[in-house]
């Protein structure tokens, strides 16, 4: 990227202060990186951030990492020391944001919360993501996304009737609660622009998953009910399910609006059920849910997947499949919207992966490079603070960067 390309984006000139690792709050900033910031961050000497060897590894290193932490500045500090405290505390003083995502408490301790860090720099905008929030009796609790999950009402929903709950093969708590974290740090910039002040911006995994939960807590608070399992079926919304195709296969298929649901009938020949004023509105589907998917199931197992897709698409149904990694990377529409990315790795290699989103038409991200080797960027971070060569090789010799 050149230097006119670089002006272009929108959050060029914004500096962040990254204190966490693995998944949440390294997810947040890579988000504000891809958008312009520079990110710092802050990672222990010696083994650096855990993601690193996490999933599957390629000369040690995560795949993972250079999708995670790209557009970063890698610096190996010691957090735990009383030198490398003082460093953390001259960054913050020149930052714009720090993130962070340790238990509650655990940066005071430090001499690194927000009453220090903001005394020092107090435009600074502190974001916390942990597992429970900073305040309420679970605050010290340990909690990492699946449990945010699971607390957050997702994990009692997942799964089959009966069965034990499944995850959702991701972690969805941390990236949802990645999200939340950089809407915070939007607002809160926007507000430093009218107030001058910084200010926190608290996020907890688990009601980052409750905010997901449409409509469970006021139909239980006004019915009692509880929302139960339901597999592949979205109750109270008919149909939208997953069917069962010649050979095997599945289609998921969503004929929930009102006029999809009558050209949906029409193709699968129950012009019946598409004039059944029964039947004309959602509610009244959803009571005759188990009629409409048998009616739907019954045509799907006769026909092989592509011809399903076709003749629903053709009737403009919304009708998909389960995608693996491999037909994501070699889909025309991911490749047309520039989702699939190739970026060149420190061994030479090419490595597939995601693209920049949202979309900004004016003032779009960037890729960057894949993720920095651990401390690749100390000295450099280090010499903008003042820190001297001889400073610094004192510090690489005590173990603090």
């Amino acid at each position: 990227m050149n230097a006119s390309e670089a002006r272009q984006l929108p959050l060029q000139g914004l500096k962040v202060l990254e204190l966490g690792q693995l998944i949440a709050g390294p997810f947040a900033t890579k988000l504000l990186g891809e958008f312009g910031a520079d990110v710092i961050k802050i990672e222990p000497p010696g083994t650096g951030d855990p993601l690193r060897k996490w999933r599957m590894l390629e000369e040690g290193t995560s795949l993972w990492w250079h999708v995670q932490t790209r557009n970063k500045r890698s610096v190996a500090l010691d957090l735990r020391s009383a030198e490398g405290q003082k460093l953390v505390r001259q960054l913050a003083a020149e930052a714009d944001v720090v993130v962070e995502n340790f238990r509650p408490g655990t940066l005071d301790n430090w001499g690194l919360g927000w009453e220090a860090l903001s005394a020092l720099n107090p435009r600074l905008i502190m974001v916390h993501i942990s597992g429970y929030g900073q305040t309420g009796p679970y605050r010290d609790k340990p909690g990492f996304g699946v449990i945010g999950e699971a607390m957050g009402g997702l994990r009692y929903l997942t799964g089959q009737p009966g069965e034990p709950s499944v995850r959702v093969g991701v972690s969805i708590g941390d990236s949802l609660s990645a999200l939340y974290a950089v809407i915070g740090t939007l607002l809160a910039l926007q507000e430093r622009n009218r107030s001058g002040l910084g200010q926190e911006v608290d996020v907890a995994l688990y009601e980052s998953v409750f905010a997901m939960m449409e409509s469970l807590l006021p139909e239980f608070d006004a019915s009692g009910q509880v929302r139960e399992p339901s597999g592949s079926a979205l109750p109270g919304i008919t149909p939208s399910n997953a069917y069962r195709c010649q050979g095997g296969d599945y289609v998921l298929i969503a004929g929930n609006g009102d006029s999809i649901f009558k050209r949906l009938m029409g193709v699968i020949g129950r012009e019946d059920l598409a004039n059944d004023p029964a039947l004309a509105h959602n509610d009244g589907r959803s009571q005759q849910a188990e009629i409409i998917d048998a009616a739907i199931q019954a045509w799907t197992k006769e026909r092989p997947r592509d011809a399903i897709l076709q003749a629903l698409d053709d009737a403009r149904v919304p009708v998909g499949y389960p995608y693996t990694a491999e037909d994501i990377a070699h889909d025309p529409h991911y490749l047309a919207r520039e989702m699939i990315q190739t970026f060149t790795r420190p061994n030479g290699k090419p490595l597939k992966v995601p693209g920049v989103l949202p979309k900004l038409s004016a003032t779009p991200g960037r890729l960057g490079n894949g993720g920095p080797q651990l401390g690749q960027h100390t000295d450099d971070v280090l010499d903008e603070l003042g820190i001297d060569h001889e400073t610094r090789a004192k510090l690489r010799q005590a173990g603090i960067i």
